[in-house]
């Protein structure tokens, strides 16, 4: 039990510098904008969606189907919110658990001694864990093998208590239930059955492969027979409920998640594929470079026979056959009696049938330091008895290694990665197992006491390294600007592109368009990349620009709905509505099939109607409006925020004089939203006009006490202050908004006219002034300051702006009435004009 306690403690200790970090990468999806989390969206849609909250059978989901992953993290939600630390304290908790039943697990192949020990410190301590522990979505592989474990512990005692008929059920049960848990966990988890059928054949009955079909043939081992029979249709049953729970398809994803299963080269994907399992293996032994991200071109593909890569492939399963082959056709001191296996004339009583040929050889070892064997323990012929061959361990080490590993391997189905450093969460047990029998092999094989002190101490130096460079990667996982500069080595392009949103959120404006051109300039096909380098130019007025970069978005990903909307924004405050209308008609009609998120898709294209809606609403065709707001409706998903939508929809109504209709709108605005500010003001409007103006006024003052920086919101009760004839307080509250919203036109514009109406005219002259240099192009605002300046007898100045109003909108009849009543006061005061 110490050496389970002290392997959990050090799996513990190693990961606490990860309770400060946040949310980092997939996390942001998986849990920030998870749906699934919510205490609004009843639980049992977590039985139903994908990890990211999608439904399952949709085209575009993952196909990740994880539900008691997801609930933990309702739970964790339930219990704090977003605050990072519960998570991040759940998933190192999980790994100390899983640390402990590792270091069971070893105890039962290895003994109670130094090397069980060493096995569990190896794994407490691998740096290829802190993608599945520092990151909160790698819960799924951590828990996954917490039940993993427990189905193995299960069925290991299922086999010692063969013969003892409702024992040995009872754990085949736990065997499958835990089976089941852990696949629902995280889709691997399953292979722990094939796990289990290793560990009966070739380490409970000790058979050779030679020897597998002749005992199936002479009938003998009937209960290992059921064993596997029962392991084998549990686990087609589990495999074929998970397939129909997923509609009997696929997931498909991007080129860019694993190019070689879209290139078109059988050479290129072939070599590809037999090369990452190479590559994953030495990740294993040497993690010296990991990262968040191989995606894309991390591992580029091998091409060519020529590749200099191939030899490690080669090397790598040479050495992987060869082992296998020692281990399981190597000659065995034990002999059968009666179908079951003796050792020295004497059967083995706790359930392993046999001990090892090394520890014969043990067994000859004189005292001293070279006397205690090869599991840390005196000679003893009754604990070495309990222990299987190291031979057996190499095998179930080897189908640990293997067997979880096969899903990610692309020889069944595509994965959407290239490598995936949590997904060796559980492969690195048969890794640990591997490198520690290895070991424990060289050191009982070696006879002088320096080589074996110096095999037990390099082993343990590897454990110490292990343990530094996983603090050391810890620190990397605090935050996503350390994680994604950590990438760029492996992965620039998706490196760069990801630290691009962060310097942005940061308003480090500069540096984020840098990052993104240096993540275009790797790969420069990469519409979300294209996308998001067009908001920062948009966000920053580079509005040609960022035109430029929608389009070329749009180009390598035609279904972004997002560039789209974008698009049609600039478009429509270009002034240029015919060709928004289209962009938002367009963008309106693209389908959600086959995409990675089609919430965030459904968000854009109900975006897209709702400022098509705009648009019509303008141009003063509300009944369009109307319509066009109510496909918004149909087509708007549970996350959408439809306060703004269903405001439009009152505005739209009252327009129409609709005004009960109205009235429900706004009410809806503000029961999804209660401090939604436009609701507010337009619900103040629709008070005013119906007579209840004392109501009306509470509303206007509610807008401004929820943002008094808002200067709309003084703009609006200025104008309500106006109609009440209270002048005064109207020009006050005109001059508010004017100065805290300088920039923002149609604020500028209004106060103007409450003030010139309030007779104010030097101030309103002020405010059109700066509402026609905010919108130059403006006729209204070139007509109005003319008319301003008209009025204040600035006769040249006012001539001037009706004529650029007139070049902008030649056949506007208030201007040209105008221009003619100025021209009657120029002449007369004998002022040159245009005219003359």
């Amino acid at each position: 039990m110490i050496a389970e306690l002290v392997s959990s403690a050090l799996g513990l200790a190693l990961y606490l510098n990860t309770l400060s970090a946040d949310f980092c990468y997939d996390d942001s999806r998986a849990i920030k904008t998870n749906q699934d989390l919510l205490p609004e969206t009843p639980w049992t849609h977590i039985f139903y969606n994908d990890f990211w909250g999608t439904l399952l059978t949709h085209s575009g989901s993952h196909k990740s189907y994880r539900p008691l992953c997801t609930l933990s993290f309702r739970l964790n939600h339930a219990v704090g919110g977003l605050d990072p630390w519960s998570y991040h304290l759940v998933n190192v908790l999980l790994h100390a658990a899983v640390t402990g039943l590792f270091t069971s697990f070893s105890k039962i192949l290895l003994g109670d001694g130094y090397w069980t020990f060493m096995a569990g410190l190896m794994f407490a301590s691998h740096p290829i864990h802190t993608e599945a522990v520092a990151g909160i979505v790698g819960r799924a592989d951590v828990g996954a093998s917490l039940f993993f474990l427990l189905s193995l512990l299960c069925y290991i005692k299922h086999c010692s208590t063969r013969g003892y008929s409702a024992r040995t059920w009872g754990w085949f049960l736990g065997t499958g239930l835990c089976a089941g848990c852990s696949m629902l966990w995280k889709e691997q988890g399953v292979t722990v059955l094939a796990v289990s059928a290793v560990y009966d054949v070739f380490v409970f009955h000790r058979l050779k492969m030679k020897q597998i079909l002749p005992a199936i043939y002479k009938g003998k081992n009937l209960s290992l027979f059921l064993s596997i029979s029962l392991l084998t249709l549990w686990g087609t049953s589990l495999l074929g409920a998970r397939l129909y729970w997923m509609g009997n398809k696929p997931p498909s994803f991007s080129n860019s998640d694993n190019p070689a299963a879209d290139s078109d080269s059988l050479l290129a994907r072939t070599l590809t594929f037999f090369y990452l399992p190479a590559k994953n293996l030495w990740l294993l032994l040497c993690p010296d470079t990991l990262s968040f991200d191989w995606s894309m071109d991390a591992v580029p593909l091998l091409k060519t026979i020529c590749d200099w890569r191939n030899l490690h492939t080669v090397a790598f399963y040479i050495g992987l056959l060869l082992l296998a082959y020692y281990s399981l056709k190597s000659p065995s001191l034990e002999r059968e009696c009666d179908g079951k296996f003796v050792t020295n004339g004497r059967q083995n009583a706790n359930g392993h049938s046999c001990h090892s040929d090394v520890e014969y050889r043990n067994s000859e070892i004189k005292p001293g330091f070279a006397s205690k064997v090869e599991n840390g323990i005196k000679s003893n012929v009754s604990q070495r008895t309990q222990l299987p061959s190291t031979e057996n361990i190499v095998v179930l080490s080897l189908s640990l290694l293997i067997i979880p590993f096969v899903p990610a391997t692309n020889l069944f189905f595509y994965v959407g990665f290239v490598i995936a450093e949590r997904v060796l969460y559980i492969p690195s047990m048969g890794f640990c197992l591997l490198i520690t029998v290895g070991a424990r092999a060289l050191y009982v094989k070696i006879q002088k006491r320096f080589l074996k002190s110096l095999i037990f101490y390099a082993t343990a130096t590897l454990i110490v390294f292990y343990g530094l460079k996983t603090a050391m990667r810890n620190g990397d996982w605090q935050n996503e600007e350390m994680l994604y500069r950590s990438g760029i080595k492996v992965n620039p392009a998706k490196a760069w592109g990801n630290l691009g949103n962060v310097l942005k959120s940061q308003s480090k404006i500069s540096e984020a368009e840098s990052a993104y051109r240096n993540a275009l300039y790797y790969r420069s096909n990469m519409a979300d990349m294209l996308y998001n380098l067009g908001l920062l130019l948009q966000e920053s007025s580079r509005f040609a620009e960022a035109l430029h970069y929608y389009k070329l978005a749009i180009g390598s990903r035609p279904t972004l709905a997002s560039a789209y909307l974008n698009t049609g924004i600039i478009l429509m405050n270009q002034g240029k509505t015919e060709e928004a209308r289209r962009t938002f008609l367009k963008c309106s009609e693209i389908p959600d099939e086959n995409l990675k998120d089609p919430h965030a898709h459904k968000s854009s294209v109900t975006s897209c109607l709702y400022n098509l809606g705009k648009l019509y609403h303008e141009q003063g065709r509300y009944e369009e409006a109307l319509n066009v707001y109510k496909e918004a409706i149909q087509k708007m998903p549970r996350q959408f925020p439809p306060q703004s939508l269903y405001n439009m929809m009152g505005e739209a109504y009252m327009r129409l004089s609709k005004l009960p209709e109205a009235e429900r709108w706004y009410m809806e605005s503000l029961k999804s939203k209660t401090d939604h500010i436009p609701a507010h003001l337009t619900y103040g409007k629709l008070l005013a006009l119906t007579g209840r103006k004392s109501e009306a006024e509470k509303f206007f003052l509610k807008a401004i006490e929820l943002d008094p920086t808002k200067g709309n919101c003084y703009m609006h009760y200025g104008q309500f202050l106006l109609e009440e004839a209270r002048l005064i307080e109207a020009a006050e509250m005109a001059k508010k908004a004017a100065e805290l919203d300088s920039t923002e036109f149609d604020v500028v514009f209004n106060a103007a006219h409450m003030l010139r109406q309030a007779s104010l005219n030097e101030a309103a002259e002020k405010y059109y002034d700066l509402a026609a240099r905010l919108r130059p192009n403006y006729p209204a605002a070139l007509m109005n300051l003319g008319a301003i300046l008209h009025l204040n007898g600035r006769l040249q100045k006012a001539e001037a702006n009706y004529l650029r109003a007139l070049q902008l909108k030649p056949d506007d009849v208030i201007t040209q009435s105008n221009l003619r009543k100025l021209w009657n006061i120029m002449e007369k005061q004998g002022l040159k004009t245009s005219k003359t």
